[in-house]
């Protein structure tokens, strides 16, 4: 329902803002303000996520909890999308999710709406059939002649000494 109700206010604010802002500065000046706002945001977004990806990595070495850089990573991407979203109501609410305060703040908001049941991280096996306590050997070999002389050095170890 609310995702109906978002579809059907968002345009019509839009169409609004365009038709206000329009008749102050004109056209041109309007148009130009949507690309300069399309090219700003993606260099934010660029930047932010650039960031975002920093400590999620960080989280994932230390082995602490992704969920607040994984969220902040969600909503910079939300930001993208609506700064490349022509209009102004969404650069405005684009250009509020590129804020960390803001972002950390719907964390927050959201966060105390969702409930996890379980985290965990690391203890698992890392692919199918593969425990930590076995002992893997990763080699390569090589299918050694029968016929060719014993005597011979395989060239992986030094041959008999002679004297």
């Amino acid at each position: 329902m609310y995702m109906l109700i978002a579809f059907l206010v968002i345009p019509i604010i839009e169409i609004a803002l365009f038709i206000q802002v329009g008749g102050a500065i004109g056209l041109w000046p309007t148009l130009a303000i949507v690309v300069l706002t399309a090219f700003l945001g993606t260099w934010l977004v660029r930047t932010q996520g650039r960031m975002a990806l920093g400590q999620l990595q960080a989280s994932f070495s230390e082995l602490n909890d992704p969920t607040e850089p994984l969220a902040h990573g969600a909503m910079i991407l939300v930001a993208g999308a609506l700064l490349l979203t022509p209009g102004f109501f969404t650069d405005a609410v684009g250009f509020l999710l590129l804020v960390p305060a803001v972002r950390v703040a719907v964390f927050r908001y959201l966060r105390g709406k969702i409930t996890m049941a379980q985290f965990q991280m690391g203890t698992g096996p890392a692919r199918p059939g593969f425990n930590r306590n076995d002992d893997i050997i990763d080699g390569d070999f090589k299918e050694v002649n029968p016929e060719k002389d014993p005597t011979q050095p395989s060239g992986w170890v030094e041959g008999p000494k002679r004297h």
